[in-house]
């Protein structure tokens, strides 16, 4: 049924000659009548959501923002689900089976406790400002200089993003399905196109929460059937033993999360703790959660205060739920996966299977597709496939949605056109929504030149987010920030986050300075640029802050802790209380750490 990849000794090698002869491999699998109508339904159905959801987005409010009228618990599963497209399910499988559960760190340490300070600390200020974008805080605390900025990076980095969906969902289709990339990657653009256009975020949320749905139900099976053939989590941990004393996979711990961090070369990803807890879980993780206006245009669409700072928190318990239907096919994909002959299949690099076309080679990028087709038969193989479907295509919507407003809010509104009647923004972002798709297909392309989806998009976190966080946390936190600061911290920040790249990427010896060691791999070189890029951010802003005069105090009420009166919430029964909930979830937080140390 799969491919053979003859000459492969371990995961992630070279290939071998004899690799490199084999014959191009068919498509895995061939659907029924039944996983065809699925998948047509799937789309009719999101195409149906956004004609209908057209007459509820005819003004900016409506369009940009929903109407401000989501639940707590829609707002919260959009928030996950915008989240919840390739970046999770085909790059995290892919990086799982690259770097076992260290990819978990993405989800827990990586994740949760950023999320519960966007609710519990952060959301009341840009829920209360009424700003519709994290640009939009930015131009009223520092002005129109640092707004400017982080609009355009946001920009770029969405549809760089949404490239990456594209490009995900196009290879699920050519190797499960055998399509044709290019057929796929126009396919999946028009249908995101019409709904994001017709509906706007109203739209995109709806869909999002279907997805979510899919994504749980399509996906559950795999890892339950995995274990199972596996003989549990110690039959297969017994088995990845075996195969590493052996040589048939590579060395290193793929089970444990903290205790081969002591140093960069105990574990697969090549990673020291320190990475992990101040680069992923406060440069990334917070730079990501808190400011990335992908994630945090959900929860503004919320309606009220307490459904905004209650939307991370439910969201935080799907979060530390994902890897189970995520992280853990690409951990199984290490000792169930299997070709034609029995044999042990192995994965590698999307940069080697694109310099070797026609080889036969699975990347890391197919390990959930691959597990699919090995455990799903006819109906159920078509509600995975939808599941990933709705997965890339709710991280297209994701980003395209939030390009469309950065856009028309943050640029062609204020530097293009700045007093025009509010259905003439109404049109601009239906149109700037057809333009990003079209940025996005050629993004698409971009990520076949990368080893790894997470490897490019953690990069790009590296370059726009984590610079943000820093300029974002003082702006909001420290009242003496000034307008100078806030621009020259966010501009030198992302400037040296990509000088940073750039001396490694030409001068590969320079990773030993960027990551701290020369066993670093380029993960941990992503986490570390990431850190001296906010550090780089905060270093500046303090400096040119305080050689520069401030705002008075008066000017800072609504986006400054300290200079603004938060509204009075009324008392609520205990399962109501976000204070609550947020103690569980750190609670189970910590636990899971423990569990897996």
């Amino acid at each position: 049924m799969l491919a053979s990849i003859p000459g492969l000794t371990a995961v992630g090698m070279p290939p071998s000659p004899a690799a490199l002869v084999a014959l191009a491999a068919p498509s895995l699998a061939h659907l029924s009548w039944l996983d065809i109508a699925i998948i047509a339904i799937y789309f009719v159905m999101v195409i149906w959501i956004g004609f209908y959801l057209k007459g509820q987005a005819n003004t900016s409010e409506e369009f940009f923002m929903a109407g401000r009228e989501m639940t707590a618990w829609i707002a919260g599963l959009s928030f996950v689900s915008a989240n919840l497209g390739s970046l999770e399910l085909m790059g995290w499988a892919g990086s799982s089976y690259q770097y076992g559960i260290l990819a978990a760190h993405w989800y827990w340490v990586g994740a949760i406790p950023a999320m519960l300070f966007l609710g519990m600390i952060m959301m009341p200020f840009y829920y209360v400002c009424k700003t519709h974008s994290v640009p939009g805080y930015l131009k009223l605390r520092y002005g129109q200089g640092s707004s400017t900025v982080a609009a355009v990076s946001f920009a770029f980095m969405t549809v760089l993003m949404s490239g990456v969906n594209m490009f995900a969902m196009a290879e699920v289709m050519k190797i499960v399905l055998g399509w044709d990339l290019n057929f796929s990657i126009i396919v999946s653009s028009l249908a995101v196109a019409a709904y994001v256009a017709l509906g706007g975020l109203r739209s995109a949320i709806f869909n999002e929460v279907l997805q979510f749905v899919l994504i749980w139900g399509g996906a559950m099976l795999v890892p339950i059937l995995g274990l199972v053939e596996a003989g549990g989590w110690n039959g297969f941990k017994a088995k990845l033993a075996h195969n590493i004393a052996t040589g048939a996979t590579a060395p290193g711990d793929y089970t444990h999360m903290w205790r081969s961090m002591g140093h960069f070369a105990d574990n697969p990803m090549g990673i020291h703790w320190t990475g992990i807890l101040f680069g992923l879980g406060f440069a990334i993780s917070f730079g990501y959660w808190t400011t990335d206006f992908l994630v945090v245009q959900r929860v503004l669409a919320a309606n009220s205060l307490r459904s905004a700072r209650l939307a991370p928190v439910i969201g935080s318990f799907f979060k530390m739920a994902v890897p189970f239907i995520v992280i853990l096919p690409g951990l199984l994909g290490l000792v169930v996966l299997q070709n034609a002959d029995g044999s042990l299949m192995h994965l590698v690099g999307e940069n080697v299977v694109a310099a070797h076309p026609g080889a036969g080679l699975h990347s890391y990028n197919e390990v959930l597709p691959l597990m699919m087709v090995r455990y799903l038969g006819p109906g159920l193989l078509g509600l995975g496939i939808t599941a990933l479907i709705a997965g890339f295509m709710s991280g297209m919507a994701g980003n395209v949605s939030a390009f469309t407003a950065i856009f028309t809010y943050d640029i062609y509104q204020p530097h293009i056109v700045k007093h025009a009647r509010d259905e003439h923004y109404v049109l601009v972002g239906r149109i700037v929504t057809i333009v990003g798709v079209v940025i996005s297909i050629g993004a698409a392309y971009l990520v076949m030149h990368a080893a790894g989806i997470m490897d490019y998009v953690q990069a790009l976190f590296s370059f726009f987010i984590s610079p943000l966080l820093g300029v974002v946390l003082l702006g909001m936190f420290w009242k003496r920030a000034t307008k100078a600061g806030g621009f020259w911290g966010l501009l030198m920040g992302t400037l040296t986050s990509i000088g940073l790249w750039a001396w490694v990427y030409f001068y590969p010896p320079a990773l030993r300075y960027v990551a701290l060691s020369p066993d670093a791999k380029n993960m941990a070189e992503n986490m570390y640029r990431a850190l001296w890029s906010v550090s780089t951010a905060v270093g500046v802003n303090v400096i040119v802050s305080l050689l520069s005069k401030p705002r008075p105090l008066a000017e800072l009420a609504g986006v400054v802790y300290g200079a603004t009166p938060l509204p009075i919430e009324e008392p609520v029964p205990l399962y109501k209380n976000e204070w609550f909930w947020t103690a569980i979830a750190i609670v189970i937080f910590l636990a899971l750490n423990i569990y897996f140390w």
